[in-house]
């Protein structure tokens, strides 16, 4: 659906010009190296290139071949090279092959435009390098990131976050505020408050099946950069077509945050009333089919070719999703987040293992029933671990010291709730240096206190009857009415509150006493507009389950929602970026 804004919903401000600014960037690295040149660029930054610049750029600034970076040697009777990657610091010339040289050089752009209220750092290695590696360097680039917004668009007068890696980036960007110049801070503000959220935060919706059409688009065909390769079986056709996913297909907008069991009916009565605007052209005069054919015809065909692709689309999803007993998976997942049935969930798990129906699947269940149970007991942990290894191989075994590390999979230890950790980090920790513990001791105090905070924040509604999805009541239509996500919750609740006031334990059991921080500065230029205008930064990923929950909340509320995820994530792509078994 493509929700009905109100009346009263303010602009959302033209992000346009990051990506003019990430093209004016890269055009100036390519006239670096004057004459012929190819280019060398990283796989992960292929789509973004594709983005920003199209090939009739690249030809103006004599690029004549472009390479994606592999591991095999190209071919090249030009002088120059160039290799564009994000983590060069600076400009280099490296020796590849006898007296060949490439020149290298870092394209930084911070901020790609996926849609008008969609924008993303395209930084998939980020939930790994800081939440299983610990590594820091991306909150300087977050920090950047919000630097330009706040320079381009006006400082956030209200700044709510939750998670250390949020602290961090939020203090680094404060210190970037501070030494800019008193010029821009003079600047009216369009977005009145931004939230920072870590994903360690909220696993759970990052690791339930998708429902909403636009996930199960990308848990199905994978979208990468805001577009998708739909195949032969979606085409109709021997070829497959790339599609650009955003709010300017008039259709995929109406059905994106749509149910997926309310999609075949939207796309019926589309096509009906499609078929209706041509059958117009029987009984037109000549004057009329002129006007037909120059104002309306181009546009209909459009909406055609688009209205076939996504029932296509639909038909390749209700193929593949009953093939999987969909609905007997989506059941066992609604009983883990209710906390019933828990023995018949496992024993669901153990036969999904045994079946060898998916590594990822598998792992992505055995990490949603440990996360809502607070770890699993020794017994059910060895056991599932086994069969998994016996099943899948034991090149396997360190994917699951990588999992317990991160607190996606943990292992109950006898007679050590959370309440007793927190006894003995006290004894231990006087002071702020609670977050230098050393890892063992750390990944108990990652245990999730799931079930808790779910009946603090009511995240399983109490319906009477059957939930109507048609006309959803509230942000848990998202996952059939089953779950309402946890970090979108979270989002209402300080919004009402315009604070962390009230929400003290919910704050402690998400373990982030130390990491809940909210600025509010007193700006007398705030409009009433931009007061309702939100962005939220998704530290680690964003799923669009989570988009479309927020959409709603800002239709209900009144307000508009803006994202900044480091990268669009689901449950596959979290439970890869923890795998030591590349695919």
């Amino acid at each position: 659906m493509a929700f009905p804004l109100r009346p009263d919903a303010p602009e959302l401000p033209d992000f346009s010009m990051l990506k003019r600014l990430a093209r004016d960037q890269l055009i100036y690295l390519l006239e670096q190296l004057p004459g012929k040149k190819d280019l060398f660029i990283e796989a992960d930054l292929m789509s973004p290139l594709d983005r920003i610049a199209n090939v009739s750029i690249l030809k103006q600034h004599e690029v004549d071949k472009l390479y994606k970076v592999e591991n095999k040697p190209a071919l090249s009777s030009n002088e120059h090279f160039m290799l564009v990657r994000w983590c060069l610091r600076k400009r280099e010339s490296m020796e590849v092959r006898g007296d060949e040289y490439v020149s290298c050089d870092e394209w930084a752009f911070s901020l790609l435009p996926l849609d008008v209220d969609l924008l993303s750092m395209e930084l998939p290695e980020f939930f790994r390098d800081y939440f299983l590696e610990g590594d820091q360097r991306w909150t300087n680039t977050v920090a950047q990131a919000l630097h330009l917004l706040s320079t381009l668009y006006g400082s956030f007068p209200n700044c709510y976050g939750v998670g250390r890696c949020a602290r961090m980036s939020y203090e680094l960007w404060r210190k970037l505020e501070e030494e800019e110049d008193s010029e821009t801070k003079g600047r009216r503000p369009e977005i009145g408050h931004i939230f920072l959220l870590d994903r360690d935060m909220d696993f759970v919706t990052a690791l339930c099946s998708q429902v909403v059409y636009e996930g199960l688009v990308d848990d199905t065909f994978r979208i990468k950069c805001g577009s998708v390769d739909f195949g032969p079986e979606v085409t109709s056709s021997d070829k497959s077509l790339k599609v650009l996913l955003n709010a300017e297909d008039k259709v995929f907008n109406e059905i994106r945050n749509e149910h997926f069991s309310n999609v075949f009916g939207f796309l019926s009565q589309k096509a009906r009333n499609l078929q209706a605007q041509y059958d117009r052209r029987r009984g037109m005069d000549i004057k009329q089919m002129k006007n037909f054919v120059s104002q309306e015809l181009k546009g209909l065909k459009q909406e055609h070719r688009l209205l076939s692709l996504h029932i296509g689309a639909c038909e390749s999803i209700m193929k593949k999703k009953t093939k999987q007993d969909f609905q007997e998976l989506i059941k066992t997942e609604h009983a883990l987040l209710e906390g019933f049935n828990i023995r018949e969930s496992t024993n669901y798990i153990e036969e999904h293992i045994d079946r060898q129906v998916s590594p990822i699947e598998s792992l992505r269940l055995m990490c949603l029933l440990s996360i809502t149970e607070n770890g699993l007991i020794p017994k059910d942990y060895r056991s599932l671990k086994t069969q998994y290894l016996q099943s899948y191989g034991p090149e396997h075994l360190l994917t699951f010291s990588n999992l317990r590390r991160a607190g996606l999979l943990t292992e109950q230890a006898p007679g050590d709730t959370l309440t007793a950790v927190e006894s003995k980090v006290s004894k231990l920790v006087t002071d702020k240096a609670a977050g230098k513990i050393t890892d063992a001791f750390s990944s108990l105090a990652k245990r999730s206190n799931f079930r808790a905070i779910s009946k603090k924040l009511n995240l399983i509604p109490r319906v009477d009857g059957e939930y109507d999805l048609k006309v959803p009541r509230d942000m848990a239509y998202v996952f059939s009415g089953a779950y309402v996500p946890l970090s979108c919750r979270i989002i209402e609740q300080v919004l009402e509150r315009r604070s962390w006031q009230g929400l003290d334990e919910v704050v402690r059991l998400l373990n982030c006493s130390e990491f809940a921080f909210t600025d509010m500065t007193k700006e007398d230029k705030t409009s009433s507009e931009s007061l309702r205008l939100i962005l939220v930064v998704f530290l680690g990923g964003c799923t669009f389950s989570e988009i479309s929950a927020l959409r709603f909340l800002g239709k209900e509320k009144g307000y508009r929602f803006i994202f900044l995820t480091t990268a669009i994530t689901n449950s596959a792509r979290l439970m890869e970026a923890m795998s030591e078994v590349k695919a």
